[in-house]
């Protein structure tokens, strides 16, 4: 009803009783077989905010190739909160070279962009034990050199005027149906 306000008897989580892991303990669990390729990121910001989305959903590593930032810089660490000290990462001079190494190691490579042949999110599944996600430059995107060598590409429905999305959100979207959509 209009005009009513509601009151619920919710309440936050403490700190005590979200069960956060410690560092050492972060870095022995179980991790999702899933590696996060950032392809020539500009922005320290959005490299930051997936090594926060990698913490979140126990992603196996973060490459960083090309351009992209790496740590320790204090803008990173400023959107990471940490995670650059929890998620291991490696920095890769071309993400060509990081593809094959990951391909060389059993990992399905897929592009997150919007190209002809991508499969729709939401209709992902693949039965690969191991992937990796490539995310693009915040301008062009995928590079063309990198869809080529990829094993299949994969979209994020839009339904609005704008069709992009800031790399961070598109990392939590994606990861976050990875892990919890039974996607691999």
């Amino acid at each position: 009803m209009r005009g009513w306000i509601y009151l619920c008897s919710m309440r936050k989580w403490t700190m005590e009783e979200l069960n956060r892991k410690t560092v050492e303990g972060f870095k022995q669990a179980d991790k999702n077989k899933i590696v996060v390729v950032l392809d020539n990121i500009r922005s320290m910001h959005n490299v930051g905010s997936v090594f926060r989305t990698a913490d979140a959903f126990l992603a196996e590593a973060i490459y960083l190739c090309g351009f992209t930032p790496q740590p320790p810089h204090r803008d990173i660490h400023k959107t990471a909160l940490g995670a650059t000290e929890t998620v291991r990462w490696e920095y890769q001079v071309s993400t060509l070279e990081a593809i094959s190494k990951l391909k060389g190691e059993g990992y399905k490579v897929y592009a997150i962009e919007q190209a002809e042949g991508s499969v729709s999110l939401e209709k992902f599944s693949t039965d690969a034990e191991k992937i990796a996600v490539v995310f693009g430059n915040e301008v062009d995107g995928v590079s063309d050199e990198v869809l080529a060598i990829c094993n299949g590409c994969i979209e994020i429905p839009q339904l609005g005027m704008k069709h992009s999305l800031n790399i961070a959100v598109t990392a939590g979207i994606v990861l976050w149906e990875l892990v919890f959509g039974n996607r691999m």
